[in-house]
């Protein structure tokens, strides 16, 4: 069984997109993409610099258009009159995406069509940048230790563990004072604390505000149920309806990223192998030490597109078409 999955902020790099311009069709979409959430995707993803595409606004935009470009690549244009990703999915076992990747892991499972994504994606980098403006916060990943003592210390020193990733990996969140106490007092077992390139406390309360305004916009957003599992970063389960997606995913940006519940999910649903959408590396860096003997591919430029499809066609589902694409083909 495939697993689609999509990364959060911070796996951007100047010029990720660059390579994907070269095939047909991607600079159309992205100059529509542009328009649509209001940001020069083509600038920002092929000539700003580590500092431009740092800012939450700009990140979290560029990482959803990345990795719907990809999944276009991949799997080619879906069925005749599908929007979106909407074709796509009959062959996924399972899609999920980690903190903003979950926009990008709605619109491959039919939830939001491209648009719905740019759209609402664009909206929310905004409003978490302003509500990270409002403190100086940040996050730092911690490597080693065991989970519950780590996230006991954190307690301690009124940190969040807002990304709980598996594989002795989690991430801290907090005020700049908070992280800088932690620098000097790690938990026992830890072997490093690494500040992370991101603007803000995600995912803990300091996004309270985020959270407001995304709620005032979903209400008017056009969903469908997904077409596939779901999996939720909230405590991984499988979201069977687009309005619980859509729910999850606002609450989500002020609650902890349960990465680690996510892939336990996988493993129920007999996962196999394991496909990261563009700009891939950070996630199926994770699966490598979390779920062994899972086949992963990281998609990083098209000429990962050959592998990625040869695994595919080795553990994906059969394409049989659901009835609602055989409408759409008869219509």
């Amino acid at each position: 069984m495939l697993v689609l999955v999509a990364p959060g902020q911070g796996a951007q790099k100047p010029g990720f997109l660059t390579p994907w311009l070269d095939l047909p069709g991607v600079t159309e979409r992205l100059t529509w993409w542009s328009a649509v959430s209001g940001l020069d995707l083509i600038h920002y993803g092929t000539k700003a610099d580590e500092e431009e595409i740092r800012d939450t606004a700009v990140a979290q935009p560029l990482l959803v258009a990345a990795g719907l470009v990809s999944a276009h690549a991949l799997f080619g244009e879906g069925i005749e009159g599908a929007t979106g990703l909407a074709g796509l999915p009959s062959r996924i076992g399972a899609v999920a995406g980690h903190s903003v990747g979950e926009i990008t892991a709605a619109a491959a499972a039919g939830v939001l069509t491209d648009e719905a994504a740019m759209v609402l994606v664009r909206r929310r980098g905004l409003a978490m940048a302003e509500a990270a403006s409002r403190t100086e916060t940040g996050m730092a990943a911690i490597l080693g230790g065991e989970q519950d003592d780590v996230v006991a210390h954190l307690d301690k020193h009124g940190l969040t563990a807002a990304n709980v990733n598996g594989a002795g990996q989690i991430v801290a969140a907090g005020t700049a004072e908070q992280l800088a106490a932690l620098a000097e007092d790690k938990p026992e077992g830890v072997r490093r604390v690494v500040p992370l390139k991101v603007a803000g406390a995600f995912h803990t309360d300091h996004m309270a505000p985020a959270v407001a305004a995304l709620e005032a916009l979903v209400a008017g957003v056009p969903v469908a149920d997904p077409r596939t599992a779901y999996v939720s970063n909230r405590d991984g389960g499988v979201v069977t309806s687009g309005a619980g997606v859509i729910e999850r995913m606002v609450a989500q940006v002020s609650n902890p990223v349960r990465w680690d519940l996510c892939m336990e999910t996988f493993q129920e649903l007999g996962v196999t192998a394991l496909i990261e959408v563009a700009p891939g590396g950070t996630l199926t860096g994770i699966a490598k030490r979390a779920l062994p003997g899972v086949t992963n591919l990281a998609l990083k430029t098209p000429d990962d597109l050959d592998a990625a499809r040869a695994l595919i066609e080795e553990h994906a589902i059969p394409a049989v078409a659901t009835p609602a694409e055989e409408e759409l083909r008869e219509a």
